[in-house]
């Protein structure tokens, strides 16, 4: 099963991190394009594994956008690590307080609003965008990506990802 909706094939693949990579993975990297250009106001994404580590980015080094993102001090690198950080933290909330699993957790901020979903296997997408943007858009178009990416976001693959990014940066 593809990650691709019906119909749609990118054109090349999602920059240079992507040459030499899987199928999947190259999918995965177009659906992460895809959020970044298609949604309006979206700064920066990140995907990270349940252990913190970045698999996917809209860092420019990793996705070529032709533009740097505005993301946290300009790297998708530190929003990894915020989103890690921020989805530990409220798992370990929500287990305090029994509140179950986490979906999603919503930062609102004067300068920015920061995103984070749950995908199906552990790992987070994290999203950072401008503070006025609609905030349902960029949930949904999320919730799209976790749809489409959890089902085949394998322990195989996300070692490739890890170490396309490891070679990349």
């Amino acid at each position: 099963m593809t990650a691709f909706p019906r119909g749609a094939t990118p054109v090349s693949p999602a920059g240079p991190a992507a040459y030499g990579l899987s199928h999947e993975a190259r999918n995965l990297h177009w659906l992460l394009t895809n959020l970044v250009e298609e949604v309006p106001g979206v700064r920066s994404v990140a995907v990270v594994s349940s252990d913190g580590l970045l698999l996917l980015s809209s860092d420019p080094r990793l996705v070529h956008r032709g533009e740097r993102p505005e993301g946290p001090r300009g790297s998708t690198a530190d929003l990894a690590t915020i989103v890690a950080g921020l989805g530990s933290l409220t798992t370990g909330a929500a287990c305090l307080m029994d509140g179950g699993f986490v979906k999603q957790t919503m930062v609102a901020m004067d300068e920015g609003s920061l995103f984070v979903m749950t995908i199906s296997d552990g790992s987070l997408l994290g999203v950072h965008a401008d503070p006025d943007c609609d905030m349902s858009v960029v949930a949904y178009h999320m919730a799209l990506f976790v749809g489409r990416a959890g089902h085949v976001l394998t322990p195989e693959l996300r070692r490739e990802l890890r170490q396309s990014v490891e070679a990349v940066g």
